[in-house]
């Protein structure tokens, strides 16, 4: 099996929109692409899936789709004269009036926040350049003490980390954007600055199971609920170019560590995510600064690493991937490697089929077995055996493409489509066949077979098998 472990999302763009492309960075260790529906038509969009499932068949693995939701985006008005110098300790004024702003004031065509915010509440401007606190509240205007100021222009957006707005986190354009990417037959959905649980169920119930779900993790608001969002939620995502905008920027590798670890305990992927190699978007090599960040994501466990502007916009996309590929591959040899990444105490498995996935790991283990191979129609059992990083290699069976694409986010996994077997003496015939045949364990090797009695009964890890890889000869037809 392939020695890296940990995933690579790669965003498509106008630098990698072109099948060529998309064949490369496959080639160069993508494992699932990202759509950003806040810059990419509903046309490219299409364009994109169907150069990604054909680049699929010919790299002959199963390859993932995200679909990454715009969101609310909170933006002012206009300026009378296009930007205006705001000035620490000045007053500043945001109200209803449509009239264009001036150095004193502007237009703020977001109701919801006239009744949400609080004296005190921080108002952040153009990603946080600038920094305001609320002085006095009236239906009409909120009025605020300038902090941090700067120059401001237009249309930028505001911040209120301090404020939870009563919004939801899919607007029209994203409930325009999801049920036609469904269409597309996509994997994955990112909902952008969710707040609350029911965030999650209501895109959830919007996608009925065509497509799993992840919260990205950008708002206090999601930070302070995600136990209850890890519960609803498939996954999650550190969007950590909002959050460090949010939140205080030194808080942020704080929290990266600490949602890694809630995820790893919930068996949910999580993806690091922003400015992982942001130099490439100009430079053919990262910076030693970079390099460490991608350890850092990979040497905690994270289940994916991803990619944003580096391969969307980049001078050097498939270069980019390169990067992070052998950055992930240098750390997972590292002597150190297996100590750091189960230092976390991940808990108890609370279920009979998490405790026989957490049995399988630690039989293979003691055994020195090959391979661990899960049978697993929605993944779930899959999920179970890599939340305890095994070291060793995973291969999951399904019969259903989609599981396979969902699983390719997922650490150390490696996908193979196959037909439910007919019994078990098939299960686990064919099981080290496709082992042996794919190159991942050897004859004279053991591996571990973990299923669900009935087979093809979702949720239902009940069994292990432990079986010899014979030569080829030796298989029954």
């Amino acid at each position: 099996m392939a020695a890296r472990r940990v995933k690579i999302v790669a965003t498509l763009g106008p630098a990698s929109f072109s099948p060529e492309t998309i064949g490369r960075l496959i080639a160069a260790g993508t494992d699932t692409f990202r759509i950003n529906m806040s810059h990419t038509s509903h046309d490219a969009a299409t364009a994109a899936v169907q150069a990604i499932r054909a680049a699929e068949a010919r790299a002959e693995r199963p390859i993932g789709i995200l679909v990454d939701l715009q969101g609310p985006k909170l933006r002012i008005g206009d300026f009378a004269d296009g930007a205006v110098d705001v000035e620490h300790g000045a007053t500043f004024r945001f109200d209803k009036s449509r009239a264009p702003g001036t150095a004193e004031r502007v237009h703020l065509p977001h109701p919801e926040i006239f009744t949400s915010v609080a004296p005190g509440d921080r108002l952040l401007l153009d990603d946080g350049k600038l920094r305001l606190d609320v002085t006095q509240i009236s239906a009409d205007a909120i009025t605020a003490q300038v902090v941090i100021g700067g120059s401001l222009s237009g249309r930028k957006g505001i911040s209120l980390p301090d404020t939870e707005l009563p919004v939801g986190a899919l607007t029209a354009k994203d409930r325009a954007d999801l049920d036609f990417m469904l269409e597309q037959d996509v994997d994955w959905l990112a909902l952008s600055f969710v707040q609350r649980e029911d965030d999650i169920a209501e895109a959830a119930k919007l996608a009925r199971g065509r497509a799993a779900i992840m919260a990205k993790i950008e708002k206090p608001a999601a930070v302070h609920r995600i136990d209850r969002i890890l519960e609803r939620a498939d996954a999650l995502m550190v969007a950590r170019g909002d959050l460090g905008v949010e939140m205080p920027l030194q808080q942020v590798p704080g929290l990266q560590k600490s949602l890694t670890r809630a995820a790893r305990r919930a068996g949910k992927p999580i993806v690091i995510a922003t400015q992982m190699l942001e130099s490439m978007i100009d430079a053919p090599a990262p910076t030693r600064a970079e390099v460490s960040d991608v350890a850092t994501a990979v040497f905690e466990g994270a289940d994916a690493v991803m990619l944003s502007a580096e391969s969307a916009v980049g001078k050097y996309p498939v270069e980019a991937v390169e990067a992070m590929a052998d950055i992930a591959a240098e750390v997972e040899r590292d002597p150190l490697y297996d100590s750091i990444i189960h230092a976390p105490e991940l808990g108890p498995d609370e279920n009979a089929p998490g405790a026989i996935s957490a049995a399988a790991c630690s039989i293979a283990k003691s055994l020195n077995l090959a391979l661990i191979i899960c049978y697993t129609a929605t993944g779930a059992t899959a999920l179970r055996a890599v939340r305890h990083r095994p070291s060793t290699p995973v291969l999951a069976l399904t019969p259903v493409p989609e599981t396979a694409r969902r699983l390719a986010l997922a650490w150390g996994l490696r996908c193979v489509l196959t037909d439910d077997p007919s019994d078990l003496d098939d299960m686990v015939e064919r099981a080290c066949g496709i082992a042996r045949e794919w190159g991942f364990a050897e004859p004279g090797q053991r591996v571990i077979i973990a299923a669900g009695v009935p087979l093809g009964t979702p949720g239902a890890t009940n069994m292990l098998r432990v079986a010899f890889i014979e030569p080829a000869s030796r298989s029954r037809p």
